[in-house]
């Protein structure tokens, strides 16, 4: 089969899948999402039927005849059970913070049962480990899968596999769900020096330092306010007749930095993100603020942890190619 048959198979299989299965954050299982057939074991199982039945006709033995049909019996209630123990369990997904490139995204699921328990059920995605869990009659399971990101952007999700070869192992049910997560990952991190942080143009970029409250330098006084620490009254001029004052202290603060995609250095649109990433993490630890210039897009400079997501939402959807 070469290598456009298996696209196209592909392709039809995936718009199948989205037609009987569509993405959507809370999913309920039963006969037209559940696929199931018989496993290795079953499989087995089946052909040491067949062989006994032969055998069983060409002895003509009752007893052989009995103990087949009653071992088949047995297939076809396993069949019921496992197909029983997916039936009707319901999975909600419950979100999935941000990471960073190359951490591990944790996504938070509930699995939850109406009636029965369901015993050993299997989730996993391709390439990741398997994660199994019980859920008990009646109750729910929370659960938190962990998937690897490789780059920027939306992390690109294979649809979830959900299954069970309980109780015998001799069937496997099975079933592959679009939970919607929607999971946004940052540009990797890199460490480099700070660049001087030149304003973009049509930007204001004061070069003074702005004074602000606080302990440094004595600036004057003002009109007593109610909570003004004690400490700070000028007794002096309250004793002279003057009215209570209280005494304003200020200090400098930091010039705010602009971030320039033309000041990072990298051998590539991603690293010099990742650039701009590590500069972002690094004022805010520093508590100095600071603004994001790219090209079409100018975020202004603040600080705290809203403004932090906003540049690092900007730095990870930026570009061609990338859904926003």
């Amino acid at each position: 089969m070469n290598v456009g048959v298996r696209s196209r198979l592909r392709q039809w299989h995936r718009g199948w899948l989205r037609r009987r299965i569509p993405p959507a954050q809370q999913i309920r299982l039963d006969h037209r999402r559940i696929f199931i057939i018989p496993s290795k074991a079953g499989g087995a199982f089946l052909l040491l039927l067949a062989i006994m039945l032969v055998g069983a006709i060409n002895y003509q033995n009752s007893l052989v005849y009995g103990l087949t049909f009653t071992l088949l019996s047995l297939f076809w209630v396993a069949l019921h059970h496992t197909y029983r123990n997916l039936g009707g369990v319901q999975l909600k997904a419950t979100g999935g913070r941000p990471v960073f490139a190359g951490e591990q995204a944790p996504l938070s699921l509930v699995l939850s049962s109406m009636r029965r328990e369901h015993q050993a059920l299997r989730l996993s995605w391709p390439e990741v480990a398997t994660h199994t869990v019980d859920i008990p009659a009646a109750g729910e399971q929370a659960v938190t899968l962990y998937h690897p990101t490789r780059r920027r952007g939306w992390l690109p999700l294979e649809r979830l596999r959900i299954e069970t070869v309980y109780p015998l192992g001799w069937f496997q049910a099975w079933s592959l769900l679009d939970l919607d997560w929607q999971v946004l990952v940052y540009p990797k991190p890199v460490k480099c020096p700070l660049p001087r942080g030149s304003a973009p143009d049509g930007a204001e970029h004061d070069q003074d330092q702005m004074l602000v409250e606080g302990v440094d330098d004595f600036q004057g006084l003002r009109a007593y306010q109610p909570g003004d620490s004690r400490r700070r009254l000028d007794w002096r001029a309250w004793s002279r007749g003057q009215g209570l004052h209280s005494k304003v202290f200020a200090e400098p603060q930091q010039q705010s930095l602009w971030l320039n995609l033309g000041d990072a250095p990298g051998r590539d649109l991603d690293e010099r993100l990742g650039v701009m990433t590590g500069w972002v993490l690094a004022l805010e630890t520093d508590r100095r603020p600071y603004g994001l210039s790219l090209p079409g897009q100018q975020i202004e400079p603040a600080l705290g942890d809203v403004h932090r997501e906003r540049c690092l939402r900007a730095l990870a959807l930026y570009g061609p190619g990338v859904p926003t």
